[in-house]
């Protein structure tokens, strides 16, 4: 089996993870009941419906003045 002649230093295996990063969450589309963009497979913050069924309560939010 192949064993490298020297030991890769930490500064170039760095380098080359560089690119292996986390990506930006992807949304589903638009909530039936919310009209806003959500995550798939999630409760809807706003309403709390999931799948057409009511799951959560959520209480109204109150804007500042």
């Amino acid at each position: 089996m192949a064993h490298p002649k020297r030991q890769i230093s930490k500064q170039r295996g760095r380098k080359r993870r560089t690119h292996q990063r986390l990506t930006a969450s992807i949304f589903a589309g638009l909530s039936p009941a919310g009209n806003r963009m959500g995550l798939s497979h999630r409760v809807c913050p706003i309403t709390g419906y999931y799948k057409g069924e009511q799951i959560a309560e959520v209480e109204p939010r109150v804007k500042k003045a």
